[in-house]
C-alpha cells in the first residue's frame, strides 16, 4: 500500500508539471528529428575549380559527385581563401597539382580520393600519376581534432556557462534574493548588467584556461592570434550568460532549467560546425543562422584554422554582440514578471 501510493504521488506530479511532462515527448522528437535532417541531407559534393585542365580529365571528373568551376587563376585563388571550393587542380607539365583549401581533414581525403579514381580511370594500364599537393591551410599531418577542436571550445564554453548561470540565477530568484533586490529603488537594467559584469569576470577566467588549455596542453592548431580566440570566446560566455539568465526566469526549479537543454543547446550544436553543412537543405542552413554558436564557432575555426584576422571575424564578432544586446534587453523585459518599475 505505501509502495502504491508513492506511486500514485509520483504520477499526480508529473500530470501536474505539464511541461516536463510535455518536454519527455517533444524534446527526444525535436532532436531525433533535427538528427534525421542533417544525417539524410545530400551527400558530400567537393568543389573543384578546374581551369586549364585537359577536357577529358574535365569530363571524367563530371561524371563523379563534383562541382566544377572554371575560375581563371586569379579567381581560383580567392574562391579557395573565401572556402568557396575545396581545391585547384591544374597541371604542371603532365603531373596534376592540387592546391587544397586544407581546413577540413574530410574534404581533403574526399577531393584526393576522388583524383586518384578519375586518373586511375584514365590511366587502367599504368600506374596513375600522383598530384603533386600544397595548402593553403594546415597540412598532410592535420588532424580531424584540430578541425573540430575550435566548435568543442566553443560548444563547452557555451553549455557549462549556460547551465551554471541560468541555476544560479534561479536560485536567486527562488532564494528571495531578486525580490529583495527588486523591493529597492534599483532599475532592471542595472540589475540585468550587474549579474551579467559579475558572472562575466569568472566566465572570462573559464574561457582563458580552457583555450589555453585546448592550445598549449592538448596542442590544438593555433595558427591565428590567441588573443582573438579569447575575444571570440569571451562573447560566446557573455551570450550564453545572458540566454543562462533569461531563461531561467521562466523556471520554477533547476530541473525545468536543465529541460532547456535539449530544446536550446543541443540544437546549435548541429549547426556549429560538427557537421558538414554544405550537405543540408537550404531551408536548414538558415535555421544555423539564427544560432549564435554558428557564429562563434565559425570564427574560432578561422582564427586556428585558417590563420585568419580581425577582418575575417569582424561580422562573427558583431552578430555576437548584437545577440548578446538582445537577450540583454528581454532579460530587463523578463524581470517585469517579478515588478514592474
Amino acid at each position: 500500500m505505501r509502495i502504491r501510493a508513492l506511486v500514485i504521488r509520483i504520477l499526480r506530479q508529473f500530470w501536474h508539471d505539464k511541461r516536463t511532462l510535455a518536454l519527455m515527448i517533444v524534446a527526444p522528437m525535436l532532436v531525433l528529428t533535427l538528427m534525421s535532417l542533417v544525417f539524410n541531407g545530400d551527400t558530400f559534393r567537393p568543389a573543384l575549380s578546374v581551369g586549364g585542365l585537359p577536357e577529358p580529365l574535365v569530363q571524367k571528373l563530371e561524371q563523379h559527385s563534383v562541382d566544377i568551376y572554371r575560375y581563371t587563376p586569379e579567381e581560383a585563388e580567392t574562391a579557395l581563401a573565401d572556402a568557396r571550393i575545396d581545391a585547384i587542380v591544374t597541371l604542371q607539365g603532365s603531373a596534376p597539382v592540387v592546391k587544397l583549401e586544407g581546413s577540413d581533414p574530410t574534404a581533403n581525403r574526399a577531393v584526393l580520393l576522388l583524383l586518384q579514381n578519375v586518373l586511375q580511370d584514365l590511366n587502367p594500364a599504368a600506374d596513375a600519376p600522383k598530384p603533386a599537393v600544397t595548402y593553403l591551410h594546415g597540412s598532410a599531418e592535420m588532424a580531424a581534432f584540430d578541425h573540430f577542436g575550435p566548435v568543442l571550445i566553443g560548444f563547452f564554453v557555451f553549455f557549462f556557462v549556460f547551465l551554471i548561470s541560468g541555476v544560479s540565477f534561479l536560485r536567486e530568484r527562488t532564494g528571495g534574493t531578486l525580490e529583495r533586490l527588486l523591493a529597492t529603488p534599483i532599475r532592471r537594467w542595472e540589475i540585468v548588467a550587474g549579474y551579467i559584469l559579475g558572472f562575466g569576470l569568472f566566465t572570462m577566467i573559464q574561457s582563458a584556461l580552457i583555450a589555453w588549455y585546448a592550445i598549449h596542453v592538448l596542442g590544438m592548431m593555433m595558427a591565428g592570434s590567441f588573443w582573438y580566440v579569447l575575444l571570440v570566446t569571451l562573447l560566446l560566455a557573455v551570450t550564453a550568460l545572458a540566454l543562462g539568465t533569461f531563461l531561467s526566469a521562466f523556471a520554477s526549479n533547476e530541473f525545468q532549467m536543465i529541460q532547456f537543454i535539449p530544446l536550446v543547446i543541443v540544437p546549435q550544436v548541429f549547426f556549429s560546425g560538427l557537421f558538414n553543412m554544405d550537405t543540408m537543405s537550404v531551408w536548414l542552413r538558415w535555421l544555423g543562422k539564427c544560432m549564435p554558436l554558428t557564429y562563434g564557432a565559425d570564427a574560432l575555426r578561422n582564427i586556428m584554422v585558417r590563420g585568419q584576422g580581425w577582418s575575417d571575424i569582424a561580422a562573427d564578432v558583431y552578430v555576437l554582440l548584437a545577440f548578446s544586446a538582445v537577450i540583454m534587453f528581454l532579460n530587463v523585459l523578463a524581470l517585469k514578471k517579478h515588478r514592474r518599475i
